[in-house]
């Protein structure tokens, strides 16, 4: 098969693609890659052909400060989110729309791969004019559906457990649709009706998963909430595994992580990691006078000078870690809540302190506590204290490191290349089918 991957240019957004195109590759399919210029060498490494995004759809997250200034004065919430849905992913709809529309006429991929935030796909599947191969989106995030308890998406409320909370959770939902569902659904209609399409049968979260040919949730039902029946081309299919190390190289302290102190690993990911003020160095205050712990720090390939203070003795400091062969050495994960970061913990079994409420964070921390896996501290800037109880706390009770466990053992028990590899194959073929009929 030949398959079409287009992932917002973001790490965050393009890593679990390359996943899939590893897997693809690995069996003899072709694969080709469009996303932002700045990742090609990413893309290429991969194996597979690099295709660049039309002009408007191409950013360089690693600059979004730069391209986005304003971004940095709106506080976590309801308003911050509807400027990245705007900016983010809703501006770059129509030329993500051309590339692939451009992609595909050209290359006549028989299937389509999208991360789920994608939204030039969303185009397509609303144009009933012109005829397009099957498009699978990937979960780059939580799972966004109807809850039964009422709650609105997005802020990180964990279930309810009595009727006074559905009530609140009720209240607290229309104003949610007030600052950001209405107005964003009436944005992205905009956007669509300039392009000549009709307007969204949905809302936009959950047109992420709705229009979809299929869905890949990449995570396992323990992590998720209980959202009731849920379509059936949404797929779990377990955590995708990282990529590979490039370099072979190992850290000159790679020998110290011998079991003879417990490990805490803190990283604030690859995109939110302008300000290591927010978590990276509040953790090494609150964890810099422990004999009994390494502490390592990844920065997510920004510059180390970046982090600002004094650096412990107990403390080791990278650009980038090969996480495949860390965290099983690793006793807690520190994180502002990285959805992708979080997934390969608890494939590790590893449990986890997350305090983040930007983008999705809120809603991957609410999940981190709800599933018995870690601990929540619902804030940006977690003070040192708050940090070193949370750390004290799950190193010193077993019960989070047996969820982990647990959580691990789930995704481990999914083949989770033959579960992808079965739904893109049978999306082809029944493809391959109807066009048969249609031609005869």
């Amino acid at each position: 098969m030949k398959i079409l991957f287009a992932a917002t240019p973001a790490a965050g957004h393009l890593n679990p693609l390359l996943a899939i195109v590893r897997m693809v590759l690995a069996r003899g399919d072709e694969a080709l890659v469009a996303t932002g210029a700045y990742l090609r060498p990413s893309v290429e490494a991969s194996g597979a052909r690099f295709v660049p995004l039309a002009a408007g759809a191409d950013i360089d997250f690693t600059r979004v400060e730069e391209v986005l200034p304003e971004r940095a004065s709106l506080p976590p919430g309801p308003e911050q989110l509807r400027y990245n849905f705007e900016r983010i992913f809703l501006d770059p709809m129509p030329p993500q729309a051309e590339t692939l529309r451009r992609i595909i006429a050209a290359d006549r991929p028989d299937i389509v791969v999208v991360d789920d935030l994608f939204f030039g796909a969303t185009a397509l599947f609303l144009d009933r004019e012109t005829p397009r191969p099957p498009i699978v989106a990937c979960s780059i995030t939580i799972m966004v559906a109807d809850r039964p308890d009422g709650a609105p998406s997005m802020i990180g409320l964990p279930p309810a457990r009595d009727e006074a909370t559905r009530k609140t959770y009720a209240a607290m939902a229309v104003g949610a649709d007030d600052v950001f569902g209405t107005p964003i659904r009436a944005y992205a209609d905009a956007k669509l009706a300039a392009m000549g399409l009709p307007p969204l049968p949905c809302s936009v979260l959950h047109s992420r998963h709705l229009m979809a040919d299929a869905f890949l949730q990449t995570t396992v039902p323990a992590f998720e909430y209980d959202f009731g029946p849920l379509p059936d081309h949404v797929r779990f299919v377990g955590a995708l595994p990282p990529p590979p190390q490039r370099d072979s190289t190992l850290p000159e302290w790679w020998d110290e992580l011998d079991g003879s102190r417990k490990v805490v690993l803190v990283t604030q990911g690859t995109v939110a990691n302008a300000d290591f003020g927010e978590l990276v160095e509040p953790t090494l205050a609150a964890l810099g006078e422990r004999d009994d712990l390494l502490v390592l720090v990844t920065t997510g390939r920004r510059p180390i000078r970046n982090v600002h203070g004094p650096i412990p003795t107990n403390a080791r400091l990278a650009e980038f870690l090969d996480f495949a062969a860390l965290l099983p050495k690793v006793d807690v994960l520190v994180t502002n809540g990285g959805y992708g970061t979080v997934q390969l913990a608890l494939r590790a079994g590893v449990p986890i302190v997350a305090a983040g409420r930007t983008e999705d964070k809120a809603e991957v921390g609410a999940r981190v506590a709800w599933s018995g896996v870690g601990i929540e501290i619902p804030s940006q800037r977690p003070a040192a204290e708050d940090l070193r109880a949370a750390v004290d706390r799950v190193l010193s009770e077993p019960s989070y490191r047996k969820r982990a466990a647990a959580i691990a053992a789930d995704m481990a028990a999914i083949d989770t290349p033959a579960t992808i590899l079965g739904v893109l194959d049978g999306l082809v073929t029944k493809a391959r089918g109807k066009d048969l009929s249609e031609n005869q």
